[in-house]
């Protein structure tokens, strides 16, 4: 009989857990659903995207909430919120699309809203080409994590739209490092609340990026690090006064710029570079080194 129980026990158990955390889930995002129809997305250059609606989507799992904008012609917007303590992932990504593809009316705009992104899945987003149908990035404000700090929260700058990262590999061809590769970043690209339109941006706004020259799929391993807006005494300036230790003054001023040193291409014949902006918003863009 005890062995019975406790088999009966080991099957009702992940059940029970399995309910707890839907409901859980449920009721965070219900909550960031409120959010999002009080605060919209903000956007570059104080632009935002405002909401006249924010409702639950029945009979989907990956697509959290069905809205519509708030201008002269509404559009159907879909969001589809990551996970409150981990990235959100590839797999959420291709199911969310998934059944979007199944809606009717066929949304305007897919949403993913997450703390983090896994990079894969945000490569997916930013390269997956849907014609008539916009996918975006938008960053949660880490406040929604706490009520507390929720409710003390003096803006209500909640979601941002992230921008991708313009990027530019080019293959050394004369001198000393003929045969590697140098990364420049050009800057941002972010879409237009207003045009509807994906529109670039300068570098001025980048206060750290990160290059990972041989980049496994799986995690970002930053080989080199630049602070495009430091000053003389500020990025690796600081550090090396900090450490008290010797460090090349080129090097410094190479690594406040915004190209990259040369490198060779690794085993996985892939690079990444990760930019935070002025505002501590990540944004991520993988390239094939061929």
């Amino acid at each position: 009989i005890a062995a019975a129980q406790c088999q009966e026990d080991e099957i009702a158990s992940p059940a029970a857990r399995n309910d707890v955390a839907r409901s859980g889930e449920t009721l965070r995002q219900s909550d960031w659903r409120d959010e999002l129809l009080k605060t919209g997305i903000r956007g570059k250059g104080g632009q935002s995207l405002e909401f006249s609606r924010v409702e639950a989507l029945p009979g989907t799992r990956w697509l959290h909430a069905d809205a519509e904008t708030k201008e002269k012609t509404p559009q159907r917007v879909v969001v589809s919120f990551g996970p409150e303590y981990a990235p959100l992932e590839q797999r959420q990504v291709a199911l969310a699309i998934e059944e979007a593809y199944t809606l009717v009316p066929k949304p305007k705009t897919v949403i993913f809203a997450a703390f983090q992104f896994d990079p894969e899945a945000a490569k997916d987003i930013d390269e997956l080409k849907w014609p008539g149908v916009t996918l975006l990035k938008a960053q949660m404000n880490a406040d929604m994590l706490t009520d507390d700090l929720k409710k003390k929260r003096a803006s209500n700058e909640s979601f941002w739209l992230i921008g991708q990262p313009d990027i530019r590999l080019e293959k050394i061809k004369t001198g000393e490092d003929k045969g590697k590769y140098r990364v420049e970043v050009l800057g941002f690209d972010y879409y237009n609340t207003k045009s509807g339109t994906i529109d670039s941006g300068g570098t001025e706004k980048i206060a750290v990026w990160m290059l990972d020259t041989d980049y496994d799929g799986r995690s970002l391993f930053p080989r080199q690090v630049f602070f495009p807006m430091s000053g003389e005494k500020d990025g690796w300036s600081r550090l090396a006064k900090n450490l008290k230790a010797e460090i090349d003054e080129e090097l410094i001023e190479a690594y406040r710029g915004t190209v990259s040193l040369p490198f060779e291409a690794g085993a996985s014949n892939r690079a990444a570079v990760k930019i935070v902006d002025d505002r501590g918003i990540e944004s991520l863009k993988i390239i094939e080194v061929e």
